[in-house]
């Protein structure tokens, strides 16, 4: 099965304005991707149309979020229903800070309908750390339903190892993402406790072109933990 399934849209200010829910979809269709997900920072507003332009494409979808802890580390959220997606939007979204954003420094945070019309922004910023810590997200996820893996794990911002410096003993995760999969072995000697866990390699794409080629399937075992989780 191949995947990305971490993938930005026109609502993550980071995010080129051309990531339109039909845009994002077709252009994996076009890649010949099995299964995508979108995780937009801090929200999963445009999930609804996301959801509803993948199954007008036929491509298999998964409703997520790239949540920025209290600690700003970026871990990506999954969950099997828009439902269960927008639940959790609505609590992280509780959490945030009064901060407001600045188009003209941080970009639009702009909502789509499934036709890639405008149908409003964000005022919120969503770059900024949330009010939810790290260790909290096991049970998080139990609640909603959702399953959660640390973000981009070998970057030196915003990730795990970056933050924490090492992985945590009392908080457990059932895969990690890597972007430098060229690094995988130098990750694991210096971090044994990520030894024999499943890893995967998705885009981050914040722009079109980002989105990843079908160069990769998901490892068997965390195909199989997705749909114990009811997400595939």
């Amino acid at each position: 099965m191949t995947y990305d399934l971490h993938i930005h849209s026109c609502l993550s200010p980071c995010g080129d304005n051309d990531m339109t829910v039909n845009n994002i979809v077709n252009m994996a269709v076009l890649k010949g991707l099995d299964v995508v997900a979108l995780t937009d920072h801090n929200s999963s507003k445009n999930c609804p149309a996301f959801l509803e332009a993948a199954k007008n494409a036929g491509i298999r979808a998964i409703p997520g979020m790239e949540i920025n802890t209290s600690e700003e580390i970026h871990a990506v959220c999954l969950f099997p229903t828009l439902e269960q997606a927008m639940a959790f939007d609505e609590y992280v979204f509780s959490t945030m800070p009064p901060v407001k954003n600045r188009p003209e420094i941080y970009g639009d945070q702009i909502l789509v309908d499934a036709e890639d019309q405008p149908v409003g922004t964000l005022d919120t910023l969503l770059i900024t750390a949330s009010g939810v810590s790290f260790d909290e997200l096991p049970d998080l996820m139990e609640q909603y339903g959702g399953i959660f893996f640390p973000a981009h794990i070998d970057r030196s911002a915003n990730s795990l190892l970056a933050i924490l410096g090492a992985v945590p003993e009392d908080t457990d995760f059932p895969f990690f993402e890597v972007y430098h999969v060229g690094l995988y072995d130098d990750l694991v000697e210096k971090h044994p406790k990520l030894a024999g866990r499943p890893w995967l390699h998705n885009s981050d794409a914040h722009y079109l072109w980002d989105i990843a080629e079908p160069e990769r399937q998901l490892d068997p075992r965390i195909e199989q933990m997705l749909r114990d989780a009811g997400i595939l």
